[in-house]
């Protein structure tokens, strides 16, 4: 689905199906995912640019656009009973100035606005699990490698 932009200064544009999309997709993926996979597996380029590719195949991206800069990626799409976060990577450069939390809680308006839960998924060992859990979400379910979480509309959060 559209994101609606974020004024002042966000703006969430569709990543069309092009070599150089993809790339850029792939790119900030790397940056901000790299640190929590290559300790845990290593990074195998082959296997992580085709899993990356097939991803973007099945799940339209946008590209998170900063005062005119691109600064990462995010899908959001809406299932029959829920809407899905996916592929919400900021890049290192952007991350820790306010970015993805302003970013998570404009999806948690849609959301509400919806009157649908909002769900996503994180490597367990991923630290962004405390934004999340700052913004009402609850683990409903888990597998070896991640935490399912679901924050339910209207859900009160502890940022404001």
């Amino acid at each position: 689905m559209e994101i609606p932009d974020l004024p002042p200064d966000i703006s969430f544009d569709r990543l069309p199906q092009t070599s150089e999309a993809i790339d850029f997709a792939f790119e900030v993926k790397r940056a901000a995912m790299g640190p929590h996979i290559i300790p845990r597996w290593g990074w195998d380029e082959g296997f992580q640019r085709n899993f990356h590719e097939q991803r973007f195949r099945d799940t339209p991206l946008s590209r998170i656009m900063h005062n005119g800069q691109a600064v990462g990626t995010i899908a959001l799409t809406a299932l029959a009973d829920y809407l899905r976060l996916d592929e919400f990577y900021l890049h290192p450069a952007y991350q820790r100035e306010g970015l993805g939390t302003r970013i998570l809680s404009h999806c948690l308006v849609i959301a509400d606005a919806r009157g649908m839960p909002l769900r996503l998924r994180y490597l367990k060992w991923n630290p962004v699990g405390s934004l999340y859990r700052r913004h009402g979400f609850m683990v409903i379910d888990e597998t070896d490698i991640h935490f399912i979480m679901e924050r339910q509309p209207g859900e009160a959060s502890l940022v404001s």
